[in-house]
């Protein structure tokens, strides 16, 4: 049985960055390899999307900045 503490960290409740620390709450899809992207759809304009805990220092203050 799942605890309410995991469940509650799956990929679509967290926040998602851009790599430079730009909230994404936009769609999103994820790929075959666990990767989550921008848009609906995968296309050539889909960018790799992240946790916070994933960025750069100083993408993070920018995200913090933002709330």
């Amino acid at each position: 049985m799942k605890s309410k503490k995991a469940s509650s960290n799956s990929w679509k409740s967290q926040g998602h960055y851009l790599r430079d620390g730009t909230e994404w709450k936009g769609f999103q899809h994820a790929m075959p390899n666990g990767e989550l992207h921008t848009g609906k759809t995968h296309t050539k304009s889909s960018k790799k999307l992240y946790h916070y805990k994933n960025l750069s220092k100083t993408a993070q203050k920018k995200a913090k900045a933002q709330k």
